[in-house]
């Protein structure tokens, strides 16, 4: 294995190992159908290197596997959170080289319309009353705490890890 694989599987655990933690750390407010993921800040990291799609993706996983064994959400969540994370860093990725005032604006919109969308569907599915009315419920709910975790503390992030120069370590 050289160097760039041992960097680049090193950053993904990293950042799965961060999410999981960060998820659990606040698991009442990180599950459900009204949930504030503060872990979702990290879905800025795809800007700074590729290794962060599967960090997110693999954490997400991870999370929500603990989170049934808590009883905290379905085994669902196990399926559909991580396609959701997994479109979502990809489409993040795909953005990094669009910014305003060298600010990635647009960067966070793939978490939360990913997020809203997928999660807001499997979550009206497994309900008794499926309708589109429950839909459009919880791809806002879902919606309103990616915005918050993304736009709110994930482009803060984004800012910081540029000011303090850490970019220069995501690399890979």
């Amino acid at each position: 294995m050289n160097t760039k694989s041992a960097a680049f599987i090193a950053q993904s655990a990293a950042i799965a190992a961060l999410y999981v933690a960060v998820t659990l750390a606040v698991a009442p407010i990180s599950f459900g159908p009204i949930q504030f993921r503060v872990s979702e800040a990290l879905a800025i990291l795809p800007l700074f290197s590729p290794s962060a799609i599967v960090g997110l993706t693999a954490g997400c996983a991870i999370a929500n596997g603990a989170g049934v064994v808590l009883g905290l959400t379905t085994p669902y969540d196990i399926v559909f959170g991580p396609a959701a994370t997994l479109l979502a860093a990809v489409f993040t990725y795909l953005l990094k080289n669009i910014k305003i005032k060298n600010v990635p604006i647009f960067a966070p919109l793939p978490p939360v319309v990913f997020n809203a969308l997928i999660i807001g569907a499997y979550l009206a599915a497994i309900t008794e009353s499926a309708s589109k009315f429950v839909f459009f419920y919880y791809a806002l709910t879902v919606a309103v705490g990616e915005i918050a975790a993304c736009y709110g503390l994930g482009l803060p992030l984004y800012i910081a890890v540029k000011k303090t120069g850490f970019d220069k370590y995501l690399k890979s």
